[in-house]
């Protein structure tokens, strides 16, 4: 009766145990959370290849394509003039820039010119024997010597003996030097060799002005020119007279250019070509930038989108069955700053026309009905 009772109690005991531990685990077991599957949007549109022209951009700074800078060759005081040797100032072509004073050196210049109209007063006489056929002309160049008035131009030689005897006074000596000294008087005075504008004023009236001192910088405004460096893989396609469309650099206005020289050597850093556009209009100024598009050809059955939109350079995601997305490998044909033009995509496939964050090959999407 003892072992039975004990068999008894046993039983009930490991029962007991085992709903005793059932009803712990189902107490202290927590329900699994539920997920809510999201399906991101995507915004596409449908591929229609075409016709893409390749616009290369480049960068640079106007530079006057007429532009000197203003040096003196002679010495003097700089005089004042009816308008103001200053930065800004227009002159038109021929116009006096400034003047020198040349007092002094007129001076020097009245005393060689009244050598030379005392050589040729001297040999008339010897003119009037020896060479009596070329003693007129002789005499004419003297009534036509003016002291105040550039120097006219000798007499012809009829003969070598005349040559002969006229070099042999000194007179060609002395006429060449007073035409030397004609040529640099004349240097006292700088006219305007174009229309233009001062840029740079580095005297002022009442200065000594030295030979070989810079005065200043005198510039075209009407006609400027851009230098700008193009890959040089595009060389081929840089024609002279190529339109460009120039903008600032705010993109708040446009000016129009035309390619004017093409260098024709690479520079070996870089691998680039040097190209030069001619542009005008009344708001450039010098030392402004500008950025250029060249457009060197057309590619054929390509469409150009964002850069951002491709995937390891050389893939773009698009949209199939429209809900799945798929990564096709593309054939990129120029990058740009922003745009990139590819080939390989075929008309109606949608492709993605915005990044998505987290996307993968076969991933479940849904489009955004609203453009």
């Amino acid at each position: 009766m003892r072992n039975t009772i004990l068999a008894i109690l046993g039983v009930l005991t490991i029962v007991g145990a085992i709903f005793l531990g059932n009803y712990l685990i189902d107490k202290n077991q927590k329900p699994r959370p539920k997920f809510n599957k999201q399906i991101k949007t995507v915004f596409v549109e449908n591929i229609e290849n075409g016709d893409v022209p390749i616009v290369l951009s480049a960068s640079g700074n106007l530079i006057a394509k007429n532009k000197i800078e203003i040096f003196s060759e002679v010495q003097g005081i700089l005089k004042p003039s009816r308008k103001s040797f200053k930065t800004g100032s227009n002159y038109y072509k021929g116009e006096t820039l400034l003047s020198l004073n040349s007092d002094e050196f007129l001076a020097g210049l009245q005393s060689q010119k009244s050598v030379l109209y005392n050589l040729v007063t001297a040999v008339l006489p010897d003119l009037r024997l020896d060479y009596p056929n070329q003693f007129k002309k002789w005499k004419l160049f003297l009534q036509g010597f003016d002291m105040n008035k550039p120097t006219p131009k000798l007499p012809s030689f009829s003969s070598d003996k005349e040559k002969y005897f006229i070099s042999g006074r000194g007179i060609l000596t002395a006429y060449y030097n007073v035409k030397n000294l004609e040529v640099r008087l004349s240097k006292h005075q700088i006219r305007a060799p174009f229309s233009g504008i001062l840029t740079e004023a580095l005297v002022s009236p009442g200065t000594l002005v030295r030979v070989g001192q810079k005065l200043g910088e005198f510039i075209d405004a009407s006609i400027y020119e851009m230098e700008v460096s193009i890959n040089s893989e595009f060389a081929g396609f840089l024609k002279v007279g190529n339109t460009v469309k120039l903008s600032n650099s705010e993109k708040t206005k446009t000016y129009s250019g035309k390619v004017v020289r093409v260098n024709g050597k690479v520079d070996q850093v870089s691998q680039t070509i040097k190209a030069f556009i001619d542009v005008k209009h009344p708001d450039l100024k010098e030392g402004m930038f500008l950025e250029a598009n060249l457009v060197a050809k057309s590619e054929s059955n390509a469409i150009e989108i964002s850069r951002k939109l491709l995937v390891d350079n050389n893939a773009v995601y698009i949209l199939e069955n429209d809900s799945i997305l798929k990564l096709k490998e593309v054939n990129p044909v120029y990058f740009g700053a922003e745009k990139v033009v590819i080939k390989g995509l075929n008309n109606n496939d949608k492709i993605l026309t915005q990044t998505l964050p987290g996307a993968f090959d076969g991933m479940i999407v849904k489009t955004n009905k609203k453009k």
